[in-house]
């Protein structure tokens, strides 16, 4: 028999990590509370979930983690309002709902054999964190081609996944670039916004895919400058999990047009968004 849709898992937290100097984002580690749950929770990444609390309600979160981490899932929150400051005042060990997995990954099967082109930017890091790990894991990093990162903050302290970022940028099968729009001292990196690094690294579009998240204007000014280089519309990724509500395509209140992006995404590439409403 299916499972109801609308119960979550139950779940605990194992470990709360900070991830900026604002100290207004925090990754919460999660394990489910039985096996069985573990076991039926089978998730690509890309796709999200919705994270509950007893008595204060639930809201959807992009999922940070990919599946070659087992045992435990990852979300990453930023401090906004009454739901997430809840979840940052946790200690380990609060319970938690799961509910989900929700939505399409990235297209997994699309982008064995291409080289890739990941581009995000701020807090938009999370589901991008899963992609990486999961194209870097042994058993995978063969079944794609080369991998170009760029990653943008504010500053250097709003950079999230550090101690990742680090190990990344050591290894010689991925190369990662990092921006930030205003430098400290120590800084010894790029400066500037994404969309003007990028360009200047120059990332051919043959049998390339670019995969974009990040905020609206990042996102803006990014798909201007894949269009320089001349990345077709169809072999631009991007997600629309902030439109995410229910998750099931019940409540009506992310569709765009004639689609639920909570059943039809969040991943559209840029040539299917095109034939949306510019209602995002």
């Amino acid at each position: 028999m299916a499972r109801n849709p609308y119960l979550p898992y139950a779940a605990r937290l194992e470990e709360v990590a900070v991830e900026n100097a604002a100290r207004d984002i925090k990754t919460f580690r999660l394990a489910f509370a039985d096996p069985e749950s573990a076991a039926a929770f089978r998730y690509m990444p890309g796709q999200f979930a919705e994270l509950s609390l007893p008595g204060l309600g639930e809201a959807p979160f992009g999922i940070a983690s990919s599946p070659t981490e087992a045992g435990y899932l990852l979300f990453s929150v930023k401090r906004v309002g009454l739901f997430t400051g809840e979840l940052h005042s946790l200690e380990a060990p609060a319970p938690i709902g799961v509910r989900g997995p929700m939505g399409k990954s990235f297209p997994w099967e699309r982008m064995e054999g291409k080289n890739l082109v990941i581009v995000g930017g701020g807090f938009a890091f999370t589901t991008l964190r899963g992609a990486i790990t999961y194209i870097l894991d042994p058993a995978n990093r063969s079944r794609f081609g080369s991998v170009l990162v760029v990653y943008g903050a504010r500053t250097p302290g709003e950079l999230m996944y550090k101690k990742d970022l680090a190990e990344w940028q050591a290894r010689d099968d991925i190369a990662v670039h990092l921006t930030v729009d205003e430098a400290d001292a120590g800084w010894k990196e790029h400066k500037g916004v994404v969309p003007t690094v990028l360009e200047g690294l120059k990332p051919g579009p043959e049998n390339t895919l670019a995969i974009v998240c990040g905020p609206p204007v990042m996102i803006r000014f990014t798909l201007l400058s894949l269009a320089k280089l001349r990345f077709p519309d169809d072999a631009i990724i991007l997600s629309l999990e902030m439109r995410m509500k229910c998750g099931i395509g019940k409540c009506g209140r992310c569709n765009i047009g004639s689609k639920f992006v909570c059943k039809d995404g969040p991943v559209f590439t840029r040539e299917e968004l095109k034939a949306l409403p510019a209602e995002y």
